[in-house]
């Protein structure tokens, strides 16, 4: 007969004080909030106020946490600069799968930080033995269509876009050779602004 775990209730009592289940030597983790509202200002620009504002209104406060937690706390970690945690997360959502908007999304903030599509694009293929080259392609068709995506906005906007450091010869070949197939990604250019 196999054995049931042992619930909460079931369980023997103990003197424990929360005090005691925490070690005193374990560093506080940093918990930023306003600096957390300022990276994801500086990485994400003004869309992530309206992807932020429709997720508030479907899980009220759970964008607040992400922002506090995530980019007041996980990005305020010494260690790795800015530009090493976008590559970081290309990689992952890449890896990942099936997060095309995210991954969109850090497309976008990449460019924003000063990654050159030619980067972006490497980041993607050099994944391909690591995760699979459908994976690495699907990574390769949001970074596409988030190129394209800048590019349109980039003629109908007289100022100059942050990605504009890129120059045309430095594009990378699937932006080049982009497919109708590449450009339709489901969900690349759905919800852009913040995402972990």
């Amino acid at each position: 007969m196999p054995a049931t775990p042992t619930s909460v209730a079931q369980a023997p009592a103990t003197d424990l004080s929360p005090a005691d289940l925490t070690p005193a030597d374990l560093t506080a983790a940093p918990l930023d909030r306003e600096a957390g509202y300022a990276l994801l200002a500086d990485l994400a620009g003004p869309v992530a106020a309206a992807t932020l504002g429709g997720l508030d209104g479907l899980a009220p406060g759970f964008p607040d946490w992400i922002i506090t937690s995530l980019f007041g706390g996980t990005y305020q970690r010494p260690g790795l600069a800015l530009r090493d945690r976008q590559i970081a997360n290309l990689a992952a959502l890449t890896a990942l799968g099936g997060v095309e908007p995210q991954l969109a999304d850090h497309v976008r903030n990449s460019l924003r930080i000063g990654l050159t599509r030619e980067e972006i694009t490497e980041v993607l293929v050099h994944l391909a033995p690591y995760v699979g080259v459908p994976k690495a392609l699907a990574g390769l068709r949001v970074a596409t269509a988030t190129f394209a995506a800048s590019d349109s906005q980039r003629a109908s906007d007289p100022k100059p876009a942050a990605d504009e450091q890129s120059a045309p010869d430095s594009k990378s070949a699937p932006e080049a050779e982009a497919t109708p197939e590449a450009e339709a990604t489901p969900g690349a250019e759905a919800t852009p602004g913040a995402r972990g």
